[in-house]
Parts: structure tokens; C-alpha cells; sequence
């Protein structure tokens, strides 16, 4: 992934040093589980190093990455390199080293899942009484408020993040049951064992390779995590536009919003943040296409996980925090909330007339068509419906105070975004 979406840490995590540390630690721990190699063997192994350069150079000989790691981690134990990858194959090494990187990405990223959950959790509570107007179809439909609208996004994230930490867990899991997973030159035993020191939880049978849906899992609950924080840039940047102007991005002292039009704030994150929400489906239908490899193992699989992994969760951990700055940031404007509560002029409470009608008798089709026709005569002409609904024959005993009250929309507000406390 390109620097600049790359926090540190993570480049760190998927860089090559870091890949062939993990695999060190691999065989570090399998010599350490073996009986044959002597005290000061041990000592030797745990002692061998490599460099990325060495690597690569080797390579140019071998073609084979991994052979080309053990022959210069052998090289560096001396005569104690003879026990390094004794008995195993190069997936043992690859696929739990993998693991180990998982497991670490998986540290990095998952706190931010919880805070971006905390981070609506607290602006939907603020916001719990801010009376706006609810849409479908992108049409004004009945008010609502916005605590709830981010409730909805709050519960969201955390069932993401709960899918986040699950798919992780189950994808750092590690496996050294040899060239075909019958543990030939190894055993079961031996496989505990190593994983118990590294920390790794078993692959139950394991071809060759771990299993990729593990791996497909993870990339599918990205792309998942990935679509709900595209929903809510999406949400904000309808509510961004300067017909509707319900919510401004943060804008930092300095910043600007145009090259050449200097009046504009554009709703930069969250474009960004649904742009790059495209990339992490991409990448599951990669991860997707994986899982089938050719009897008990090809390496079809290996070139693709070398992109999409890293760039995967790279790209998660930037949307995440860049989520988390738009929630804790975004400027709410409640008094343009309220004057787009009244563009339609009143027929917002349409349902409510509707069902006033249907109580004094009238059939429901015969009501309807009434709102409807004094509603779109509101919208059309820009007269209260209210004041039509007065002069009108089919509101004669109608309670027009009862009727155009806001109250009865938001009477359960408090109740919604208190079942908040079940995440927060």
C-alpha cells in the first residue's frame, strides 16, 4: 500500500523483514521442540540472523524465497543450521509465520474498531433530542432525530467490529504437519508443541496450507467493515451538500477546500473513505477466488495474499481513523435541521392526518388520496398544509394542534439510543 495511507507500525508488520522475522520465530520454535540438537546448538540457532539483502540474493540462485531464508538463517547457525527446517515444508514456516502477522495486525487494528464504536456512541447520545428530518429514497419522509440516525451506525460498527476481532482470531491459527499434512517427518505432538510456544491456535487439518477461507473470511469481514464506513461517509456527504447543509466535515485552520474556488469545503473524508471502501471489496473477491488450490496445495494463492493482505488491512486501519477524526469532528448545524424541516411546507405529517382521517370514518383509500392531494398542493404552492388542511371539508373536527406536533416522532427517542448502553 502507498505511504500514504500507511501508518507505521503497519508498514512495519507487513514488511519484508518483519515476514521473514516471523518465519525465524518458526523455526526457532521447531528446533526448540526437537531432541536432537544439543544445548549449544540451541544456543547457535537462537542466535542465527539474516538480512533482507542476503535473501534476495540467495534468491537469485535458489528462485525460492523460503529456501533461499533457510539457507541463510542455516548459514548463520554454523554447523547448528543443519536442525533449522528439519522435517518441515516451506507452508509450515510461511503459513504460521503468517499467523503471527495476523495475530500482530490484528493487536494494531481492533482497538480502533472499538473507539470509532465509542465515537458515535458518544455523538449519538448528544444528539439524542436533535430533531431532523428522516428521508427515503433521498425524499423527506417523517422527522426523526439525529441521535438516532447515528445510533443505527453505532450498533453497526460494533456488530463490525465483533466480525473484525472473530475473523482474526480464526485466521491466526498455525499448522506443521509437513509436505502433505500427514505429519510424516513430524507428529501431532511435535505441531502442539511449537504452536503452544508461539502462541497459535492448531489448523485442525491442514493440507499442506492453512485453509483459505480462514484467510477469505478476514478479507470478507474487511470489506464489510469497509461497507458500513462508507454508509456513514455516504450519510454525511448527503447531509454535507449546500441545498441540504445539515453537517460540515471538521475543517483544520489552513486547510483548503479548493484550488480555485476558495469559498468551498468539500466533504473530502468521506470521499475518500467510499473510494477506498471499493478497494476492500475488490480485494475480498480476490480473497474469495483463493480458497480453491489444487488438490493439497498450489501456490495460487501466495502472489495475490502478498497485495491483498497488506493492503487489506492497511487500508482498514486508515479508514478507521479516518472515520473516528469525521464522527468526533463533524460540525452539526441543528438550526438548518430544523428549517429543512419545514421545505415540505407541513406534509411531513401526512401519516399522521392520513390516520386522524381513517379515525372519522373515512375508507383508508379515500384518506389517502385526500393528504395526498392537499400535501403535493402544499409542496407545489408553498402553503402550510396546515392552513389547507383548516379550510378544507375532510379536516372539520380534526384536532390540528394534536395533529402537527412533533412530539409523537421522537416520544421514543430516549429509549432507542439508550439500548446504546448494551455496546458502549
Amino acid at each position: 500500500m502507498i505511504d500514504r495511507y500507511t501508518r507505521p507500525e503497519l508498514a512495519e508488520v507487513w514488511s519484508d523483514h518483519a515476514r521473514f522475522e516471523a518465519m525465524r520465530q518458526v523455526e526457532v520454535a521447531a528446533s526448540e521442540e526437537m531432541s536432537d540438537p544439543t544445548p549449544a546448538e540451541l544456543d547457535d540457532i537462537r542466535a542465527a540472523t539474516f538480512t533482507v539483502a542476503a535473501i534476495a540474493e540467495r534468491e537469485l540462485v535458489t528462485d525460492h524465497d523460503t529456501a533461499a531464508f533457510v539457507d541463510v538463517l542455516s548459514a548463520s547457525a554454523g554447523p547448528a543450521g543443519r536442525w533449522i527446517h528439519y522435517g518441515l515444508t516451506s507452508s509450515d514456516v510461511l503459513d504460521t509465520g503468517l499467523a503471527l502477522q495476523l495475530r500482530r495486525v490484528g493487536e494494531l487494528v481492533l482497538p480502533d474498531s472499538r473507539r470509532l464504536v465509542e465515537a458515535l456512541v458518544a455523538r449519538a447520545r448528544e444528539h439524542r433530542h436533535t430533531l431532523c428530518v428522516g428521508r427515503t429514497h433521498g425524499i423527506h419522509a417523517e422527522p426523526t432525530t439525529f441521535g438516532i440516525k447515528l445510533a443505527g451506525f453505532a450498533f453497526e460498527a460494533n456488530r463490525n467490529a465483533r466480525r473484525l476481532e472473530r475473523a482474526f482470531a480464526q485466521a491466526s491459527v498455525g499448522a506443521l504437519s509437513g509436505a502433505v499434512g500427514t505429519y510424516a517427518s513430524t507428529s501431532p505432538e511435535f505441531e502442539e508443541r511449537v504452536l503452544g510456544r508461539l502462541g497459535l491456535e492448531r489448523e485442525s487439518v491442514s493440507t499442506q496450507v492453512v485453509a483459505r477461507d480462514r484467510h477469505a473470511e478476514l478479507l470478507l469481514s474487511i470489506a464489510l467493515a469497509g461497507a458500513g464506513l462508507e454508509r456513514l461517509a455516504t450519510e454525511i456527504r448527503h447531509l454535507a451538500r449546500t441545498e441540504v447543509g445539515e453537517l460540515q466535515e471538521p475543517f483544520a485552520a489552513g486547510q483548503k477546500g479548493s484550488s480555485s474556488m476558495p469559498h468551498k469545503r468539500n466533504p473530502i473524508k468521506s470521499e475518500q473513505i467510499a473510494g477506498l471502501a471499493r478497494v476492500l471489496r475488490g480485494n475480498a473477491q480476490a480473497g474469495l477466488e483463493n480458497v480453491v488450490l489444487w488438490h493439497e496445495r498450489d501456490i495460487s494463492h501466495s502472489s495475490v495474499e502478498r497485495v491483498i493482505l497488506p493492503d487489506s488491512t492497511i487500508l482498514l486501519d486508515h479508514l478507521q481513523r479516518r472515520a473516528i477524526a469525521l464522527v468526533e469532528g463533524m460540525v452539526v448545524n441543528e438550526q438548518r435541521m430544523r428549517e429543512n424541516l419545514d421545505l415540505t411546507h407541513g406534509a411531513l405529517f401526512s401519516q399522521r392526518i392520513l390516520l386522524a382521517l381513517v379515525g372519522t370514518g373515512l375508507t383508508r383509500d379515500d384518506a389517502y388520496r385526500t393528504v395526498q392531494r392537499l400535501a403535493q398542493l402544499a409542496i407545489d404552492d408553498r402553503i402550510p398544509l396546515r392552513n389547507l388542511l383548516a379550510v378544507d371539508p375532510a379536516g372539520a373536527g380534526l384536532d390540528l394542534d394534536v395533529i402537527f406536533d412533533y412530539r409523537p416522532f421522537v416520544r421514543y427517542a430516549d429509549e432507542i439510543v439508550d439500548r446504546l448502553d448494551a455496546i458502549a
